[in-house]
């Protein structure tokens, strides 16, 4: 979980087995291969699709935690924060870990889960407990697939880290198996339940862009010193994928939210997708000026772009950009920009209020940036109204993390349909494996997958919900 077994050979091969076809030409019929082609596998006898399927009505949401670092360690205090949600189960694999994190909780008057650890099969032991209805997914990205896949064979719903699978086939295994134990997985993707994002989102819903055209987001934000960092990434497994992928790691926590914005899956999808990506220089520049000569980092050779831009365009002619720059000297930044016919909204922009400026016909005029501040105070999500208080005092990342699991514990509890669903959750992940499979064609375009199989024309409620209370407690 948090302890790192020996790469596997497709980890080795740059993140692009699963969309080999794409670049050898075969149209095998695996499922990854199915998906490189524009040609998607068929459900199974019996299975069927997950969107619209609501969670069973909960009186207490049972959660279980699989990794402890520094994401799966943060978040425990949040799930036993929301109401009608307790933690019962803690799982890493350095059990000292999983013991570290039931007294936190119970040293903050939860009830002491039980703690899992020790070997790379712990949890699976945990998961044999009736006491689970939800897991929590927070280790490294090349057991994402393994772990979220053990928690819905064994009947729970899972949500997990970014992303929830770095390959074709493993997205698609994701897809038919929970189609096929009827039971909900769900990206943790936080940043979809920002206060930005989803002021924008409603923004846009309410026409106040014009006909949207184009977005942008990604996830740059200045990691060498972290990357360097003998304990903030667990035998730095994070480093080591810039050793052997050349992938865009981890653009969905901008990817995301313009794509709510924009519908996908919801009336538009995703049909093509080409990559840049500029020279590996960051890491070895950083290493150079600042690390010993004697730490293991020397041995390694970085082939991972600073910069890597998809391009994705969607079936009604939109373009989506990308980014994904962790290796260079640049501030946070989300990117966070959706532009339409009537208006711009750009996000991380300089010093205001809120971090965002706008621009609007036919409320503005000469050329001139308008604050967001008062924009938001208007399109405020409820979600925020309800609980950002809360948010504030429970949860990091400014308070989206809490919003993000108030929100699933919120949905569960109720009974309601979740906001985003396996479908979305593939398809922002796509972005990975598919931008390696562009790379490796030189930057051509390479086709994404309909993980709906057909149903994203059909128009349904998304992150844009309606105000909905929470169950009382007991």
């Amino acid at each position: 979980m948090s302890e790192a077994p020996a790469v596997s050979r497709r980890l080795l091969l740059g993140g692009a087995v699963a969309t080999g076809a794409l670049t050898a030409g075969v149209t095998a019929a695996a499922p990854g291969a199915a998906a490189a082609t524009g040609r998607e596998p068929r459900r199974r006898p019996g299975q069927k699709s997950m969107i619209g399927v609501p969670f069973e009505p909960h009186r207490t949401v049972r959660v279980a935690v699989i990794g402890l670092g520094n994401r799966g360690g943060g978040m425990i205090t949040g799930w036993a924060a929301v109401p009608g949600c307790t933690v019962t189960a803690v799982c890493d694999i350095r059990a000292d870990r999983a013991r570290a994190a039931a007294d936190r909780l119970e040293a903050k008057g939860e009830p002491r889960p039980a703690a899992y650890g020790g070997s790379a099969d712990a949890y699976a032991k945990m998961l044999r407990r009736d006491d689970i209805d939800l897991v929590y997914v927070a280790t490294p990205w090349e057991f994402h697939h393994e772990h979220g896949r053990a928690a819905l064979l064994s009947g729970r719903h899972a949500v997990v880290e970014l992303p929830v699978a770095t390959e074709l086939d493993e997205l698609w295994d994701l897809v038919d198996t929970s189609e096929r134990t009827r039971r909900h997985l769900l990206l943790s993707e936080n940043c979809s339940y920002g206060r930005n994002e989803l002021a924008m989102l409603r923004m846009a819903h309410d026409g106040l862009f014009g006909e949207i055209t184009n977005g942008h987001g990604g996830y740059c934000h200045d990691l060498r010193e972290l990357l360097f960092s003998d304990t903030y990434y667990t035998d730095s497994w994070r480093r080591l994928w810039h050793t052997r992928s050349t992938a865009s790691l981890y653009p969905m926590h901008g990817l995301a939210p313009i794509a709510a914005a924009m519908d996908i899956n919801r009336g538009d999808r995703m049909t093509t997708l080409r990559a840049t990506a500029t020279a590996p220089k960051g890491l070895a520049d950083y290493r150079a000026r600042f690390i010993p000569r004697d730490h293991p980092s020397w041995k390694e050779t970085y082939i991972n772009g600073d910069l890597i831009t998809c391009l994705i365009d969607t079936h009604r002619g939109r373009v989506l950009r990308a980014e994904h720059e962790v290796s260079s000297p640049r501030p946070y930044s989300r990117i966070n920009t959706l532009a339409g016919s009537r208006g711009i909204v750009e996000d991380y922009a300089g010093p205001s209020p809120t971090g965002a400026r706008v621009y609007l016909e036919p409320d503005h005029a000469g050329h001139s940036w308008r604050d967001f501040a008062d924009y938001r105070k208007e399109y405020d999500h409820w979600l925020w109204r309800k609980v950002g208080d809360d948010a504030a005092n429970n949860g990091g990342h400014g308070g989206m993390d809490y919003v993000l699991q108030w929100r699933i514990v919120q949905s569960m509890r109720a009974g309601l349909v979740p906001d985003f669903d396996v479908y979305d959750s593939a398809s922002w992940c796509s972005a990975v494996p598919l931008s390696a499979a562009s790379l490796a064609r030189g930057g051509r375009p390479v086709e994404v997958p309909d993980f709906t199989r057909g149903a994203w024309s059909a128009r349904r409620p998304g992150l844009d919900s309606e105000p909905t209370d929470m169950p009382p407690v007991g």
